[in-house]
């Protein structure tokens, strides 16, 4: 039992040790950010930018390719999230997949997780998606197209689900978190899902 104590605060020293190294080497972070390096999968960080307060766990596994990742302020994840913001070619003739280099602008797409998002534990974000403010991302999701903000989304693939929030709460939840030139418009709020 010693031993494996041992192990996890060993790990917990590792990634204290670098994580000022993997923050330095990213395109922004934040103040505040936790992050675990060491124990996680984080390739193309000149292409990571992330907010201030926001949780990336042990066991994330983040690819920036061309496309940058883009995670807000406040945003926490559950353990073993994957976020990948490229694919491959899959149709050169000739060629196997693994040995096609030639990628196409539309192989890589930005991904943007916007402030106060939850993602649960294994959730999985490709290319081009845009998950809005304030969202909930079930576990397991594997997440191919945007959703708006304050959606709780999930399944294979993932869809709305439900609004978090009435529109009253929507104008309450951001009047105290947002400052007022931040906080989502009237015409905003009228698109939102029911």
């Amino acid at each position: 039992m010693g031993g494996v104590k041992l192990s996890l605060i060993f790990s917990y020293v590792w990634d204290k040790l670098w994580s000022p190294v993997y923050k330095h080497s990213m395109k922004h972070c934040g103040k505040n950010v936790y992050l675990r390096p060491t124990c996680s999968d984080l390739k193309g960080l000149y292409n990571l930018s992330i907010g201030d307060g926001s949780s990336i766990p042990k066991g994330s596994v983040f690819y920036c390719t061309e496309a940058p990742l883009t995670i807000g302020r406040k945003v926490i994840f559950g353990p073993n999230p994957t976020i990948i913001t490229g694919d491959h070619r899959i149709n050169v003739v000739g060629k196997f997949i693994m040995d096609s280099n030639e990628k196409l602008p539309e192989n890589d797409a930005p991904v943007v997780i916007e402030d106060d998002v939850w993602c649960g534990a294994n959730v999985t974000i490709l290319k081009g998606v845009t998950i809005g403010r304030g969202s909930v991302v079930a576990a397991g999701a594997v997440v191919t197209k945007s959703c708006p903000p304050y959606s709780i989304i999930g399944g294979v693939p993932a869809k709305i689900l439900k609004r978090r929030f009435s529109k009253e709460e929507i104008i309450e939840h951001e009047r105290n978190l947002f400052p007022k030139d931040e906080r989502l418009s009237i015409e905003e709020l009228e698109k939102l899902p029911r």
